[in-house]
């Protein structure tokens, strides 16, 4: 096996409103969803990766929890709705460095059923949080912060509202194939440029969907991938990166993405040409027309030319995207979009995607998660799937 690891378990919530589970069990019945699509037991899992939506301590009190009772490793890496890709990255190397053999990636959240304006009210990350003084009293919020870069996008390079409406028609074009998805209408351009705006130029159907539920990943060592009666998913490929601030010297027209991108290339020894299909972090429009170039599918600043006219639609475009909706129309479990980036991805590379949306010959895949704000401080994380 050429791979260093392999993702055995792939599984999502298919709640998108959980107002009678608390949070813990949400990650305890994505853990077993992925252990039961793997084939494995609590008792195999040696390794336990989560973030910030883990409740009380975390990793520790999640261990505790789910009975992880054979636990060698844990990882609790932060970094938003990209921190799922990263652990990714992650796990594969603990496998590597021998620290564990099964590692388990968890994502679970309920901040619909908690009423949670996400995106357009003010929020404070807690006392001692060093940007806030300085950003909250000018109204910043995640959806302004994506305006503003979708703002500045538009004055370099002329794109467009009707370009980035593209991507949520893309979007919403798979999503009405996904029994689960939160909005399965299929939009037009038209239906998202007369949409309600929310931060100028972002239009309510520029943004994502708040949903709660969750998702989960196994990653494997190659032997215990083998001796299982599943797809081999080989992670070929990864990269994380991080973009700040930097006292305001800042270009908002790109993300960490081009920085993680090519880390993750360059491990799977593949070019951006040889990707078949990709799940690409939406939060917003501008979000993925951002990453894409970032990416190296187009050209910086040619993103607009590069979606119009359904190029991220499957069987019609250059780079199918997001099919089962992405956080556009299906899921943003938690306000974290990574997982379900991932578990597309893997459902793309299996061939276990709808029949209407199944890229053919998918065995080169990518997924690129973005947690924080695009116009201010965030993480990326890049992973690159191959089907054996």
């Amino acid at each position: 096996m050429k791979n260093p690891a392999y993702i055995v378990g792939a599984f999502e919530h298919p709640t998108r409103k959980a107002e009678t589970k608390s949070t813990a069990q949400l990650h305890a019945e994505v853990a077993y969803g992925a252990l039961q699509d793997a084939g494995l037991q609590a008792s195999d899992i040696d390794g336990y990766f989560c973030a910030g939506d883990a409740p009380g301590m975390g990793g520790l009190s999640m261990i505790d929890y789910m009975g992880l009772n054979k636990l060698r490793h844990y990882d609790t890496t932060e970094s938003g709705g990209s921190s799922y890709v990263i652990h990714v990255g992650h796990a594969v190397e603990a496998i590597l460095q021998g620290k564990c053999n099964v590692a388990l990636i968890t994502l679970a959240g309920r901040p619909r059923a908690e009423g949670m304006q996400t995106g357009t009210a003010v929020r404070s990350m807690g006392v001692g949080v060093p940007d806030e003084s300085f950003e909250i009293p000018y109204g910043r919020t995640i959806a302004t912060m994506h305006a503003m870069v979708a703002t500045r996008h538009m004055y370099e390079f002329g794109t467009t509202s009707e370009q980035l409406a593209w991507i949520k028609v893309a979007a919403s074009t798979h999503a009405q194939y996904n029994p689960h998805a939160m909005l399965p209408k299929v939009v037009t351009v038209e239906d998202v440029v007369n949409s309600p705006m929310v931060a100028d130029p972002l239009h309510r159907l520029d943004c994502c969907v708040i949903s709660d539920g969750g998702g989960a990943l196994i990653v494997a060592r190659p032997e215990i991938a083998k001796s299982l009666n599943r797809p081999k998913v080989g992670v070929k490929g990864w990269g994380e990166a991080y973009k700040h601030q930097n006292a305001g010297g800042i270009d908002l027209t790109y993300s960490a993405a081009a920085m993680s991108g090519p880390m993750a290339y360059e491990k799977a020894k593949v070019k951006p040409s040889d990707i078949k299909y990709a799940s690409i972090y939406d939060s917003f429009t501008i979000s993925v027309l951002v990453q894409l170039e970032d990416l190296g599918f187009c050209e910086k600043g040619k993103g607009g030319q590069f979606v119009q006219d359904g190029g991220l639609i499957s069987g019609v475009g250059k780079l199918p995207f997001n099919t089962d909706g992405g956080g556009l129309c299906n899921n943003h479990p938690s306000n974290r979009g990574g997982m379900t980036k991932v578990i597309e991805a893997v459902r793309q590379a299996r061939g276990e995607a709808h029949p209407k949306v199944q890229v053919p010959n998918a065995d080169l895949v990518l997924a690129n998660g973005k947690g924080g704000n695009l116009g201010t401080r965030h993480g990326c994380g890049t992973v690159i799937l191959e089907r054996e």
